[in-house]
């Protein structure tokens, strides 16, 4: 079974029983009729299932009801060709709220049977998503194995035992399920609000990696899976909704202003400006075209700054002060676009997050680069491109989860933590097998002063100190001191022209933080108010005050 960290137990395995027809030169209409009537399925439907399936035994229901188990139990006679076959069940505690993280399960394939024949049956369910696929192989029972050997009349002559029957192990994730019963709360309030598309949901523990919370929006019912309601299964294969789509991980967003604690860091490890200097921040850069002086593009701001330093400039998500310092303005040089690409991989953007989770290989996100623009779109690489990308718009793509793990280095003081899920592994009776460790997948490459620097930024983006514009400062009020970076990018899809996605990425207590918070609300239509400040706000003030 699977548990979280408090060992509250999220999965469940009931008994139940399938239901079979034993195959016959030609099927008996009666025997057929009266079938028909007990389960309450029609004749014609029974002999389609019937034809329609190969082998001598073919399954017509599954998880049958225990009334009916009982009629056929009590009336074998009459029914010679029915077989009842045991069946354990996974049934997943508070469906919609674990989906995206448990994954669910699903019939086994034939090629999966052809690969491990000793390991699989025909009426197996195998983990098809999350939790449940990559912990197929430790979750599962491994069944006994014995060689008989026979005559030439097929009489048994001895039976050795192979291999003895194993069972499954458990897990303990990091998952805290309190809190992700409150952000999906709090989280699926506010979309509804302000009638968003959907959205994400991410808290990781900053000192081990271990992930606390992981949700995606909309989200789907994964009982529906290991019971086998069809119908129920097909209309979420076909919701335009996309609820099986896991955002969390796979959902690729433009970054926004998110992005700006990153290319700060970039910008101070690589000299090209100093804490201290300040740029006059006036709403605006104007840049004239390379060949034509008399054409003059102009890159805004959304509000006039003043003079501004870095941390200012994080604290109030000065565009300006970020275009000058990524595609550089008159006499402050820039970092430009292949050192932009350089920084956000080795925070791990533009690559598959390494975890304990089954990640899709299209959720690499995108940072774009003048080679890659010539390649995929044919056009050259202009310097409105840089300045886009140094404010986290035009070509630059990440998810929610690469996001967390960029931002885990900036909360625990250097720290490149490997995300992971599972906290230990248990055998049948409850003793530890396994625990999982922090582990860095990357050496830290962050001067700690600049670290220093960036941080303090977030922090005065709550508390409003030095920068009377700073971005969230609302969570100034909660209980204990925390630090945070918002991001809106705009967007434009088929249905919604002008919508935004909304980010806050916000690790609390500063000085030593016990959780990293990462919220996405996608196909957002009006942004004159806060979005994702009040949610994180409340999530916060929960878990250090309520839980």
């Amino acid at each position: 079974v699977i548990y979280d960290r408090n060992l509250e137990q999220l999965t469940l395995n009931h008994l139940s029983f399938d239901l079979y027809y034993k195959k016959e030169k030609e099927i008996n209409e009666r025997f057929l009729e009266s079938l028909s009537q007990i389960l309450g399925i029609e004749k014609e439907n029974l002999k389609r299932k019937i034809e329609s399936q190969e082998g001598k035994e073919v399954l017509l229901v599954k998880n049958l009801d225990f009334e009916k188990v009982l009629i056929f139990l009590g009336q074998k006679e009459r029914f010679p060709q029915i077989v009842l076959k045991e069946n354990l069940i996974r049934e997943y505690k508070d469906n919609e709220t674990f989906s995206h993280l448990l994954g669910y399960l699903g019939k086994v394939s034939s090629e999966e049977l052809e690969k491990e024949p000793k390991y699989y049956n025909l009426d197996d369910l195998v983990g098809r998503a999350g939790i449940e696929k990559y912990y197929e192989k430790t979750l599962r029972k491994i069944p006994g194995e014995i060689l008989v050997e026979k005559d030439a009349k097929g009489r048994k002559i001895s039976a050795k035992i192979i291999r003895e029957p194993q069972a499954g192990k458990s897990l303990v994730l990091y998952l805290d399920a309190k809190l992700q019963r409150k952000i999906k709360e709090e989280m699926e309030k506010k979309i509804r609000e302000i009638g968003a598309f959907g959205g994400s949901a991410i808290a990781v523990d900053p000192q081990t990696g271990g992930v606390l919370s992981l949700l995606s929006f909309p989200s789907f019912d994964n009982n529906v899976f290991s019971l086998g309601k069809e119908t129920e299964i097909e209309k979420l294969l076909k919701d335009e909704k996309t609820p099986l789509l896991n955002r969390a991980i796979s959902g690729q967003f433009l970054l926004g202003s998110t992005v700006k604690p990153l290319i700060a860091l970039a910008a101070l490890q690589e000299g090209i400006i100093s804490p201290t200097k300040k740029i006059n921040c006036q709403g605006k850069i104007e840049i004239p075209h390379r060949y034509n002086p008399e054409i003059v593009y102009t890159f805004r701001d959304w509000t006039i700054h003043g003079l501004t330093d870095i941390r200012k400039a994080i604290a109030e998500s000065c565009n300006v002060f970020f275009y000058t310092i990524g595609g550089g303005y008159k006499d402050q040089k820039g970092l430009g676009p292949t050192k932009i690409k350089e920084y956000l991989e080795k925070f791990g953007l533009g690559k598959l997050v390494d975890t304990d989770f089954p990640i899709p290989s299209f959720a690499k996100g995108l940072i774009g680069s003048p080679e890659w623009k010539k390649e995929k779109l044919g056009e050259n690489w202009w310097d409105g491109d840089t300045y886009n990308l140094s404010i986290g718009q035009g070509y630059v793509l990440a998810t929610p989860l690469q996001v967390a793990q960029a931002f885990l280095p900036i909360a625990n003081g250097g720290k490149f933590l490997k995300l992971k899920f599972v906290w230990k592994v248990l055998d049948q009776n409850g003793n530890l097998i396994e625990e999982s460790k922090p582990e860095e997948w990357r050496e830290n490459f962050i001067d700690p002063e600049n670290l220093k620097i960036v941080r303090e930024g977030m922090r005065m983006a709550v508390t409003g100190k030095g920068a009377p514009k700073a971005s969230a400062k609302s969570l100034s009020l909660l209980p204990v001191a925390v630090a945070a970076k918002t991001g809106t990018a705009q967007i434009s899809k088929k249905d919604c022209k002008d919508c935004y996605t909304v980010w806050i990425v916000a690790f609390a207590p500063y000085e030593n933080p016990e959780i990293l918070l990462v919220l996405t609300i996608d196909g957002v239509k009006d942004i004159s108010t806060a979005i994702t400040i009040p949610v994180a706000r409340e999530i916060l003030n929960w878990y250090f005050t309520q839980r």
